[in-house]
């Protein structure tokens, strides 16, 4: 449809963190409701356009609001995902549903395995779709480090082997979540700038955003340092961390320092902890690229960083500290800030949803409360 070219964008939404769980008779509802929408779409626009449409934030949040749940709660994320995860059958849709909530997110690789067989898949695709769920969730809680740790992990496929990654992460320390969506025809490189969209309720003054265009040098740079012998990278740490732990802030600008000290997230500091056997095994196997660094058992968010810190501070290869959230239409974006909403692109999103309530086979007072609640996420017109 060349509508998805459009929407590609970052973003910020409401996504306050609620605990409990969804009532067993709204689940039930939403199940009902998800499975006819689902078939409708795939029948009328295949499943690769029903896999762009859940990458787009805006259509998944639209998604979430018809099928009766409160759209911009974080909850939303792990409902939705886990209705679709029970509505959505691999023989009948074309389409599969991997991972969730907590332990079960583990379990994609092995669910990955098993859909890629029903599938009929060979190995080599079902292993490069294990590999991409693994770097997906590596990138978000590792390359971006904003103070959120991933506890939400979905991944679905098609019977093309076409795939989309909605995973969520969470920082307890301000009770805010982060959602990333990630569209396989749109990831070019695992490490620069590979999400179709990130949506949060908070956005950081300062996060370090290795995936971004603008790190590249301090990509390369860290290659280059995790090739050298640990040790002296040890040495260069010492040289550059003081005898007492200091955080970043002290080389921050005066008004970053403020704005950060809401968040007493610790991404700026250099680390404390080094995982060195890890680096050790690096060092042995001297990656050619960021990917293959960042994809290494062992190399955690604390290594990333204190790669990124020495390249910065001793190399002049700065990374980006620009959290990568960008847009927001949690205030409407009506106003035109921070910049208008495509309303074209919104409104296309929305037919495709509303024909398919209406030609759901539910009740009228079925049909007649979703289209409700999806008028109500419709944001009004500009005057």
């Amino acid at each position: 449809m060349g509508l998805m070219g459009e929407m590609q964008r970052t973003g910020v939404a409401k996504l306050p963190l609620h605990y409990g769980k969804a009532p067993k008779w709204l689940v039930v509802r939403m199940r009902k409701l998800a499975k006819e929408i689902v078939t409708i779409i795939i029948n009328e626009y295949g499943t690769g356009e029903f896999l762009k449409r859940l990458s787009d934030p805006f259509w998944f949040q639209a998604l979430g609001c018809v099928l009766g749940y409160d759209w911009h709660s974080s909850g939303v994320t792990t409902v939705v995902t886990g209705v679709l995860k029970q509505a959505v059958i691999p023989e009948e849709h074309g389409v599969a549903v991997c991972g969730g909530k907590g332990k079960i997110s583990r379990q994609t690789p092995t669910e990955i395995g098993l859909v890629g067989e029903k599938f009929g898949f060979s190995d080599n695709r079902i292993g490069s779709l294990q590999y991409a769920s693994k770097m997906s969730a590596k990138v978000d809680n590792t390359a971006i480090q904003a103070g959120y740790q991933l506890y939400h992990h979905a991944f679905f496929v098609d019977e093309n082997g076409r795939w989309t990654v909605i995973q969520q992460g969470m920082c307890p320390q301000d009770r805010t979540a982060r959602r990333y969506h990630w569209l396989s025809e749109n990831v070019k490189n695992f490490v620069v700038e590979p999400h179709n969209a990130i949506v949060g309720d908070a956005r950081r003054e300062i996060a370090l955003d290795m995936t971004a265009k603008e790190s590249e040098g301090c990509r390369k740079a860290s290659v280059d340092l995790a090739c050298e012998p640990p040790k002296k990278l040890m040495r260069l740490i010492m040289s550059i961390r003081p005898a007492y732990q200091k955080s970043l802030e002290e080389w921050l600008p005066k008004t970053a320092q403020t704005q950060w000290a809401d968040y007493p997230i610790d991404v700026l500091s250099m680390p404390a902890h080094i995982n060195w056997k890890a680096l050790q095994e690096v060092y042995e196997f001297k990656p050619r690229n960021y990917e293959e660094l960042l994809g290494f058992k062992g190399v955690g968010a604390a290594t990333v960083r204190g790669l990124a810190l020495i390249a910065e501070l001793i190399y002049g290869e700065k990374p980006s500290w620009k959290d990568p959230v960008k847009y927001s239409f949690a205030y409407g974006g009506k106003d035109g800030v921070p910049f208008p909403v495509d309303r074209k692109a919104m409104d296309e999103s929305i037919q495709i949803l509303k024909r398919a309530v209406e030609d759901a086979k539910l009740g009228d007072k079925e049909k007649l409360n979703a289209l409700k609640r999806l008028r109500i996420f419709i944001p009004p017109t500009r005057q």
